[in-house]
């Protein structure tokens, strides 16, 4: 059975499972779950979950391997309809940094599929080094500029300051916001260079930025922010981008400028959809930036639930980062 890709005019790549992939995809997924030892961080897991990715539908693999390798005028793929609701599905987690330790169908989709696009990644200062996360609100963070909080979350690479930022970004809805304010944003920097004048593309192509560690990561873990960088990098007719509005700082009034041309940009051209339940995206960390609307979390064990996953394309490169081979990036 094939899957059906659907491209929104904007670009947003969308793909529909048909009942027989829907069907496979659930029994693959249940399998990985319940392969020993059934702990998501642990190399036998992710190995089981490494075999499950080519268990999983043809048409399926194929549409994710060609997002791998174009990732689409939006650098954003969205799956809908995949086999995770669980009616038993516990309250919503409220403690800061909960992560997913314990191996469940929704993980080991993620991963399945995180191990298709890539290898699973993870740094040890943020969320314990665990490779799924929750992505949920906790009281008293509402305010916070990461995943923790509610407020409006500005666009950003993931982990923008690190030399080994993941190549995707995988989020899997569990359970939607209650009053449906929550929509995921997303900007591609393939819409926005075009639009961009020439003296701001050839600032941000300059190495004018720093970047701070996000405030998710642990005091003393991670070390200063970056070395000057350009915000543009790689083949001018389709850069790389790496920024962070809220931990880039610009080293000169040219590149306040840029910076802010840029942003307004992002906001002209983002791209805001709301996740719900069975829903996955895969944001492509190079050239897509994201980030969130602001909701209003009731802390009643009902809040929004999302579960991510990063992923690098080739993992070699961060071996000298990664202790005994492992999945986890230290420092």
């Amino acid at each position: 059975m094939s899957v059906a890709i659907d491209t929104t005019s904007a670009g947003l790549g969308s793909v529909s499972l048909s009942a027989d992939d829907v069907r496979q995809t659930e029994r693959v997924a249940a399998s990985v779950a319940a392969a020993s030892p059934g702990l998501v961080d642990d190399p036998a897991w992710v190995n089981a979950a490494r075999r499950g990715w080519d268990e999983l539908p043809a048409s399926l693999r194929h549409a994710l391997r060609g997002f791998r390798r174009d990732s689409g005028p939006s650098g954003t793929l969205l799956l809908r309809g995949l086999p995770v609701r669980d009616p038993a599905l516990p309250p919503t987690p409220v403690v800061n940094g909960s992560v997913q330790r314990e191996a469940t169908v929704p993980a080991a989709l993620l991963m399945s599929i995180a191990c298709g696009l890539g290898d699973p990644t993870s740094f040890a200062s943020e969320k314990s080094g665990a490779l799924v996360q929750d992505v949920v609100p906790v009281p008293g963070r509402e305010d916070f500029q990461g995943n923790a909080g509610s407020v409006l979350l500005s666009f950003h690479n993931e982990n923008a300051f690190h030399p080994h930022r993941p190549d995707f970004v995988l989020l899997i809805c569990l359970r939607a916001d209650h009053d449906g304010l929550a929509g995921l944003r997303t900007a591609c920097v393939r819409t926005v260079l075009p639009l961009l004048s020439s003296g701001a593309r050839e600032v941000l192509s300059s190495p004018q930025f720093v970047t701070a560690p996000p405030p998710s990561f642990d005091a003393g873990g991670t070390g200063d922010a970056t070395t000057p960088h350009p915000v543009l990098s790689g083949a001018p007719d389709d850069p790389d981008l790496r920024v962070d509005l809220a931990a880039t700082e610009p080293l000169s009034p040219q590149a306040a400028d840029a910076l802010s041309e840029l942003a307004e940009l992002f906001d002209r051209t983002a791209q805001t959809f709301r996740l719900l339940p069975q829903d996955l995206v895969i944001v492509d960390n190079r050239v897509t930036v994201h980030g969130r609307t602001a909701f209003q979390p009731r802390y009643d064990g009902r809040d929004r639930w999302l579960q991510r996953t990063f992923v690098c394309a080739d993992l070699r490169r961060s071996r000298a980062w990664r202790p005994g081979d492992g999945h986890v990036l230290a420092g």
